[in-house]
């Protein structure tokens, strides 16, 4: 018997640390390598389109008769390669962003987005969030860069009650509309009913919620002066180091729900929130919301709170919800991209 198991076994999770670690150099390095691969074949395919589309599909049969074993060379591939080599610079974007992911997450994202701003959004927002390309495909058709990255669509006072950069982290957390196509019962639901749908589906809230989002408690219990509270959703977020917040309603906005918002808030920052932390906000989720009415009523409150509105599936158009894969495609598939 070993002597020491306590050393042991730290030498053992040391050894485990470091396979893990040189693992993951080993595949993010041989992917990079792939995809510039991809890319110098494209610029190669470019350098010679004079011959026509007819010269890819001579060339992928000779490719498959000279490497019988080697994958990724069919026509349809190498015509991918050459429109990747047309449409990105070998620049730092390239190497730095593009190059660190998968195959197919990168043909997803050319196909289906066209704009140039956008594509490299979804690029980084892909590479930061470890996104696989069903949750690529889920993300973009619901139309995330809209909701999330304009931030000129959010209804804030966040540039009023929080520190830079602080303000613009938690804006860019923000989704208008958020879309909880998981809860698939009608329209009439309360909100207590709602909180339990979310919380049921926790791993589906947390992906439509975004980077860096821990549930901490529903129904969040604080005790005042012998009187009890409860907040309906309570999170931290690691990315921006704040509690934040969640308060449903059923209805639209009205402005004396701030009063109780800004009361939560003050008691979280008080009783809950460590002096690392940065300032809890809040996040309040309507059914709808008049954005004047929803500045004026924000304008002299000094807590920094966000008002959105959420979607159910039996609210999302029909034609957009058969373009969506089913959320159990996109937890079965998460880890085939490699």
């Amino acid at each position: 018997m070993l002597e020491n198991n306590d050393k042991y076994f730290e030498v053992l999770n040391s050894i485990k640390k470091t396979l893990i670690t040189t693992r993951n150099k080993i595949v993010e390095n041989a992917n990079k390598d792939l995809v510039l691969m991809y890319y110098n074949i494209g610029l190669k395919l470019i350098e010679n389109n004079k011959w026509g589309s007819s010269f890819i599909d001579t060339l992928a049969k000779d490719l498959k008769i000279e490497f019988p074993s080697l994958k990724g060379m069919s026509s349809r591939n190498l015509r991918y390669m050459q429109k990747f080599a047309s449409e990105f610079d070998n620049d730092e974007f390239l190497q730095h962003h593009v190059a660190k992911l998968p195959w197919t997450s990168i043909t997803t994202i050319m196909d289906r987005i066209k704009d140039k701003n956008q594509r490299n959004w979804y690029i980084i927002e892909s590479v930061n969030n470890g996104w696989a390309r069903p949750v690529i495909t889920h993300q973009i058709s619901l139309k995330l860069y809209e909701r999330q990255a304009l931030l000129e669509n959010k209804t804030t006072n966040f540039d009023e009650t929080l520190p830079k950069p602080n303000n613009e982290q938690a804006k860019e957390l923000l989704k208008d509309p958020y879309i909880f196509d998981f809860i698939t019962t009608g329209k009439d639901m309360k909100e207590l009913d709602i909180e339990r749908e979310l919380t049921n589906n926790i791993t589906k809230l947390l992906l439509e919620l975004g980077n860096g989002f821990a549930f901490i408690g529903r129904q969040y219990h604080l005790e005042i002066e012998n009187e009890d509270y409860y907040i309906d959703l309570l999170f931290y977020n690691l990315k921006v180091r704040s509690y934040v917040v969640i308060e449903l309603k059923t209805t639209e906005f009205k402005p004396e729900y701030i009063g109780k918002l800004n009361f939560y808030l003050s008691a979280v920052d008080k009783y809950i929130k460590d002096k690392n932390d940065n300032p809890t906000f809040e996040i309040l989720l309507c059914k709808d919301k008049n954005k004047v009415t929803t500045e004026l009523a924000l304008k002299d409150i000094n807590k920094p709170i966000g008002v959105s509105e959420y979607k159910i599936l039996s609210e999302i158009p029909e034609f957009l919800v058969n373009t969506l894969p089913s959320i159990e495609d996109i937890e079965k598939r998460l880890e085939m991209d490699y």
